[in-house]
């Protein structure tokens, strides 16, 4: 014959009954999060504790890295600014440099073009004197029976210079012209200066505009000191052209 165990409210539950209940309803403590959140809080608590230092050490890191990032930051933009001050430097100074170049070339060719021009320039056999006797002017003291170039009024011993560029073909006595120069003029012309008192060039020396080769005087064929003047197509006598025709047709005004 079986028994079953009654199971009303009156009986209390045996002691294993008892003990299975307890662990069970600290496996549902356990489950349910009761236990897990105590255990959860002491650790948040402790993790806190580290978050915070590491929190500190993060913080200090990132000061440090922005300082040095901001110093570099700053290290390049000095080199920058020093590059460009250097470059603008360079450029101000190759800009300076060609315009003095530029304008030492210019007066270069400005003081070429005037050489050029002097070069081909005429002037006067004598500075600041007049004609006092004229071309083909009539008389018993020429020998061809007139004048065959002009006389320029100047005292014993005033500068004469060549009327422009040449080549000196003949220096020394000419007879009745005494002390006497012959340039053969760069276009093909020639000049002729009579009655020096001396002579300052020789044959074959090349002469500019204005430049001294002789005095006057009163040597040769004449009546007192002045410089006889004149301009031929060839370097023989009897050529003769206009003087001051000749002058005037270069540029000189007599």
């Amino acid at each position: 014959m079986a028994f079953s165990r009654a199971t009303g409210k009156h009986r209390r539950p045996s002691a294993l009954t008892r003990k299975s209940a307890s662990i069970a309803g600290v496996a549902a403590l356990t489950t349910t999060g009761v236990i897990g959140s105590l255990g959860s809080t002491a650790y948040a608590a402790e993790a806190s504790v580290e978050d915070t230092g590491l929190t500190k050490a993060v913080s200090i890191g990132d000061t440090l890295t922005e300082r040095i990032d901001a110093q570099a930051a700053a290290q390049q933009a000095e080199a920058e600014r020093a590059a460009a001050e250097q470059k603008a430097e360079a450029e101000a100074k190759r800009k300076a440099e060609a315009k003095a170049k530029a304008e030492r070339e210019a007066k270069e060719r400005a003081a070429r073009e005037a050489e050029r021009k002097r070069l081909n320039s005429f002037t006067t056999p004598i500075a600041g004197s007049y004609v006092s006797t004229g071309y083909k002017a009539g008389g018993a003291v020429w020998s061809s029976g007139s004048h065959t170039g002009v006389d320029f009024h100047a005292a014993s011993g005033t500068s004469v210079h060549a009327v422009g560029m040449g080549t000196v073909v003949e220096a020394g006595w000419g007879g009745a012209y005494g002390n006497n120069i012959v340039i053969k003029m760069n276009d093909g012309t020639y000049t002729q200066y009579g009655h020096l008192s001396s002579i300052a060039v020789t044959v074959g020396q090349q002469v500019t505009p204005g430049q001294q080769i002789g005095l006057s005087g009163a040597t040769g064929n004449v009546t007192g000191p002045h410089l006889h003047f004149e301009a031929r197509t060839s370097p023989d006598y009897g050529s003769d052209i206009d003087p001051v025709s000749y002058l005037r047709a270069h540029g000189v005004s007599i």
